[in-house]
């Protein structure tokens, strides 16, 4: 077989007629056209990405959740710009496209629901920026800092450095906690329990030093001491402190335990446990009915 062969051979084969949109004809070079013009512009899109975030962004100051939202949508954009093109240049035009849709709707209808969910929540995300990366959000009963939105799911590393993949559709339809949305900014709220013996004044003391002592806690607002509720046992006061940033609130919140502990020692302050009281009757006697054999 001689290389005349060979070229005419590779002609016929990427002239082979696979099927046809809308009297278009796609054969075997048009689809290849179409996959090397698409994974150009795929490429491109993280190209163009990782450029705003490296080049553009940083020099700008922008906050990283609105860096991440921009650099996205510019992502996405090249990508459905090159799909279009791709097509385009295959010689599929939109009108055709309507026959590709109509077969997709059919496709979603038996078993895409949660794919297409998860795909439209995840624009409202990156559109209404309800959650953003790098915020400490809990949803599902899962608490963890976002990482990276991606069109159909959100990575979230838990506080244990575990990374989960939450669909897209769990932000939009359901109840979730963000406690950086706006102001990262925390009340971190400290209840202990002091024996009724304890001086009140003495114990309000205790605790204000406690919180003025920690370089977490925020001036302003002031930190608080309340007197919530008369328990069985104890006089349940509550520590209400500010800090900057919720992140550290299992950090910060260890402190304020211990130094209590110490303070309470220093100052006296006795930390009761839950006491209960036993009383024991005699038995009663019965009367006895003699006639009973």
């Amino acid at each position: 077989m001689d290389w005349e062969e060979i070229i005419n051979y590779t002609r016929e084969i990427l002239s082979f007629q696979l099927f046809s949109i809308s009297e278009t004809p796609v054969t075997v070079a048009s689809i290849l056209i179409f996959l090397l013009l698409l994974t150009f512009f795929v490429l491109a899109g993280i190209f163009a990405r990782r450029a705003l975030n490296r080049r553009v962004f940083k020099r700008i100051k922008i906050d990283p959740g609105t860096s991440y939202t921009l650099s996205r949508i510019t992502q996405y954009a090249i990508i459905t710009i090159g799909v279009l093109v791709s097509l385009n240049f295959v010689g599929i035009n939109l009108s055709s496209l309507t026959v590709i849709f109509g077969l997709l709707s059919v496709g979603i209808g038996f078993g895409l629901q949660n794919i297409t969910a998860n795909f439209i929540s995840g624009l409202i995300i990156l559109f209404e920026r309800p959650i953003s990366v790098g915020d400490r959000v809990v949803v599902s009963d899962i608490e963890g800092d976002v990482t990276e939105i991606n069109i159909r799911a959100t990575m979230v590393r838990t506080v244990n450095n575990i990374f989960i993949i939450v669909p897209n559709s769990e932000f939009v339809s359901k109840n979730v906690i963000n406690y950086s949305h706006g102001d990262p900014s925390y009340r971190l709220d400290i209840n202990v329990g002091v024996s009724y013996k304890s001086d009140l004044d003495t114990v309000l003391e205790a605790l204000e030093e406690v919180a003025e002592k920690n370089k977490s806690v925020m001036k302003n607002p002031d930190p608080e001491v309340h007197l919530i509720e008369f328990g069985e046992s104890s006089w349940n006061m509550e520590l209400r402190v500010w800090i900057p940033d919720v992140k550290h609130y299992p950090r910060i919140r260890n402190e304020l335990n211990q130094a209590i502990v110490r303070t309470f020692q220093k100052y006296g302050v006795e930390i009761p446990f839950p006491q209960r009281d036993l009383h024991v009757r005699s038995s009663v006697k019965l009367p006895v009915d003699k006639n009973v054999d």
